[in-house]
């Protein structure tokens, strides 16, 4: 069953609430006497957005609420487009009433200017003013029915559904210490890394910080644990401590979670924040240690870092904090210079050795000819992502069937829910704003590998009012149109293209992701004649014979 883009729809709705709550428009509204009814649409809007996370939930098994889901976002379209054209014909009526103006200041006699001069033009306000009635008074019709079919279907909201979206949402399982298997293709990454901790440096803080930075899958967490367990990192540091962060954001509990790693014997009950720290620093003090924070997300302010690591200074000279994210932003911050150790692709040697692991156990692949050369295939797709190569290798496990595996080749796997690719780049995803959400999957709608330049796609951005733009200062719209841009590129969505340095691309199976989460909304139009109805963008690109 495939599902509608999930949070798509809560991004389009909190556009439309920034869109109904505009000032300018409402005014507009009362004018043209159809305020009561976009309240009405506001009101309807607020209790429907209280069960959304209900209804994407359960719409993964309910064929029902999926189309009730599907229908709701095709009405929130149609809603911004006639809100749209409400504010065009604001804006022309203000653009001619104010060349009207321009054009009556220059003669004392304006009872002689012709009417096509001063913009009036009664005719055609009549003829929207009709048409415009119309299409709200079709929406308002359909939002009521919307409003009927989510009492039918039982959708209620967070508060009495506490079994469903926020217990079965899938969670990155806690990551520990221990290497599960062969690390493949990051000698150099370690040597790099393992050289840097070695450095007797800490400037005043008497630790160092060293972030590693990568998309979801890259194998950040992996690699942590190869440095971890390294034998000059074992005779170097003591204690060795690992910590797995997540989304946790509450200094107090991860300074504690630090505490038990190194003397699970001090945690006592009642202790409060200070008592924590203090006997934090007390254990560390003098000593050399070294510290991982393994997938680190919410550590997003300085006051946040700046109270974390105040016990970590009562260390050794030398000490040294391993973090691994997906974050530029959060790099930058704890590590307080512009270094990030960047983790690359795989190269397709590596990945293959990967998949062989996971795919042939201990049988000789060139036993296998046939499977060979198509598991050469199914790397390509894996794009260097270690995870891909051990998820598809790991589904291929001791099937010899060469039927089995080009269906694998064939199939939509990379988008697939059951697997463990897209939840886990789905997490980055979902840390996005509403606004930045809809940016990204309009990304959607590039082909894979299409190189793009900042503005180019800022520009489509813009046109499309994907930008929530309020006018403070002296920021333009397009100076928020970057900073949604670099955010972007600073959770890894978006990479620095390897052929010019003013473009950017998506890792083939991030462009997967925006697919996902576009779904029925963008479309790229490629050797296929039927588009659904539903689709709102669509892209083409054009071939060297096409004219």
């Amino acid at each position: 069953m495939e599902v509608v883009g999930e949070s798509i729809l809560t991004a389009a709705l909190e556009v439309l609430f920034g869109k109904l709550d505009s000032s300018d428009l409402l005014k507009f509204a009362r004018q043209e006497e159809v305020f009561a009814e976009l309240e009405g649409w506001k009101r309807e809007l607020r209790v429907i957005n209280e069960v959304l996370d209900e209804a994407e939930e359960k719409q993964i098994t309910k064929l029902s609420v999926q189309e009730w889901v599907g229908d709701l976002r095709d009405l929130a379209y149609d809603m911004e487009d006639v809100l749209d054209e409400f504010s065009t014909e604001l804006l022309r009526r203000r653009l001619m009433s104010d060349r009207a103006d321009q054009v009556a200041s220059t003669s004392k006699v304006r009872s002689i200017i012709p009417t096509c001069l001063t913009g009036f033009n009664p005719v055609g306000e009549v003829k929207f003013n009709i048409e415009m009635g119309s299409k709200i008074k079709a929406i308002s019709g359909r939002l009521e029915e919307i409003s009927r079919r989510k009492a039918e279907l039982g959708l209620k909201g967070l508060e009495k559904f506490t079994s469903g979206a926020a217990a079965s949402t899938w969670q990155r399982p806690p990551s520990t210490s221990l290497i599960r298997e062969p690390v493949h293709g990051r000698d150099e990454d370690k040597k790099v890394i393992i050289g840097m901790l070695l450095k007797d440096e800490g400037g005043e803080s008497n630790f160092g910080v060293i972030p590693i930075v990568g998309i979801g899958g890259m194998g950040k967490t992996t690699l942590a644990q190869f440095i971890y367990r390294d034998e000059e990192i074992v005779k170097h540091f003591e204690p060795r401590l690992w910590v797995c962060v997540s989304d946790e954001s509450d200094v107090e509990k991860l300074t504690k979670t630090v505490l038990n790693a190194v003397s699970p014997d001090e945690i006592r009950d009642g202790d409060d924040f200070n008592q924590v720290q203090l006997k934090l620093s007390e254990n560390l003090s003098g000593k050399k240690f070294f510290l991982v924070l393994d997938d680190v997300w919410n550590i997003k302010s300085y006051e946040q870092w700046s109270q974390l690591r105040v016990p970590l200074k009562s260390g050794a000279r030398g000490s040294k904090v391993v973090l691994t994210t997906r974050d530029n932003n959060v790099a930058s911050l704890m590590r307080g210079d512009n270094y990030h150790h960047l983790l690359r692709p795989l190269s397709h040697d590596d990945c293959w050795s990967l998949f062989v692991e996971h795919a042939f156990e201990s049988k000789n692949v060139d036993d296998y000819p046939i499977l060979k050369s198509i598991g050469e295939k199914i790397v390509e797709k894996c794009n260097g992502l270690p995870l891909a190569a051990k998820v598809v290798g790991g589904l291929l496990r001791s099937k010899l069937q060469v039927e089995a595996w080009k269906r694998v080749l064939d199939s939509n796997i990379w988008n697939n829910r059951e697997y463990g690719i897209m939840p886990i780049l789905r997490l980055s995803y979902r840390y996005l704003s509403p606004h930045q959400k809809r940016c990204f999957a309009y990304c959607a709608l590039f082909p894979k590998g299409y190189e793009f330049e900042q503005r180019q796609l800022i520009m489509l951005w813009m046109a499309e009012g994907f930008i929530c733009y309020t006018k403070k200062g002296n920021r333009q719209i397009e100076d928020l149109g970057v900073d949604y841009f670099d955010e972007l590129l600073s959770r890894c969505f978006f990479q620095p293209s390897n052929n010019d340095k003013l473009r950017f691309v998506m890792h083939d199976l991030i462009n997967d992701l925006a697919q996902d989460v576009a779904i029925e909304m963008c479309f790229k139009l490629e050797n296929i004649d039927e588009i659904p109805k539903s689709i709102h963008h669509l892209s083409f690109i054009r071939g060297p014979f096409d004219n």
